[in-house]
């Protein structure tokens, strides 16, 4: 029985370097011969259609390596990022559409560039309860292709997934005020909700975080900065579940959401998000 499993064990590496070779032989083959760059640009082409990817890459870059500085270099360096992103190699993508910008700050492609980095960023965006550092890089990285380039298609999907990635930081400033909440670190999760009211004020946590405004304000004896807070989500959500919860809090205090003038919506406002309107 051993010598059985030594042996299947044997085949199957003999046969994993077997595909080895042959791939690196075969990859050899593709890159280093010199020919037109036309043919050389078309067999890239042909194996991204493919979807055979890492060798599309391959022949992509032998056409920067065989004509440098040609159109066709230029093309090709976008085409290998493309590649890279549509294999999942976000790292590999990114850098080298930096390289292109590098080379070609006001090239044909530079839009197109900036907006492969930003889906780059945007793709590997974790749920809500990880680390959001390559959030806050979409969110730059898609603000960029908007500031750039206003009146592309890029420019309008990258608002629109600007907003997902607004969304997206807003939940996690939700989260960690919650947790403070839940721990009665009240100032803590006061600056966490007004931060979501003050910076993310068009996303779906709007609502909940002046709601938590009106908890936390009231369970630290601020029945004003609490009215103030049930008054704006009142005016600006009047039919949110959040707002029934914190009317139900208010008038539970004998404290009257509904009964604000419009100036004093604004000064509560103002007392709420230094600047706000």
């Amino acid at each position: 029985m051993r010598k059985v499993s030594a042996f299947l064990l044997t085949a199957t590496v003999s046969a994993l370097v077997l595909s080895a070779c042959q791939n690196s032989d075969r990859r050899r083959e593709l890159a280093y011969v010199e020919r037109p760059v036309e043919q050389l640009y078309a067999r890239a082409t042909d194996e991204m259609d493919k979807r055979d990817y890492d060798d599309a890459i391959l022949l992509f870059n032998e056409v920067e390596r065989q004509h440098p500085y040609s159109e066709w270099a230029r093309r090709s360096t976008l085409m290998s990022a493309f590649a890279a992103y549509e294999s999942g190699k976000f790292d590999e993508a990114v850098t080298t559409a930096q390289r292109y910008l590098s080379l070609n700050p006001a090239g044909q492609g530079a839009a197109y560039a900036y907006y492969l980095i930003a889906v780059c960023h945007f793709d590997q965006i974790m749920d809500v309860g990880r680390d959001q550092k390559t959030t806050e890089l979409a969110r730059d990285a898609l603000f960029d292709v908007v500031r750039r380039y206003p009146e592309t298609d890029y420019a309008r999907d990258a608002s629109v997934k600007l907003d997902m990635v607004s969304d997206q930081l807003a939940g996690k400033e939700m989260e960690i005020g919650r947790w403070y909440l839940r721990r009665n670190q009240h100032l803590s999760a006061v600056n966490r909700f007004r931060t979501v009211v003050a910076d993310y004020e068009t996303t779906s946590h709007a609502p909940e975080a002046l709601h938590r405004l009106v908890e936390v304000y009231l369970a630290m004896g601020l029945k004003q900065e609490a009215l103030a807070a049930g008054a704006v989500l009142g005016y600006n959500y009047p039919e949110s579940i959040w707002y029934q919860y914190s009317y139900r809090l208010l008038s539970g205090q004998g404290l009257d959401p509904e009964g604000a003038s419009d100036v004093q919506r604004r000064t509560w406002l103002q007392r709420l998000i230094p600047g706000g309107k």
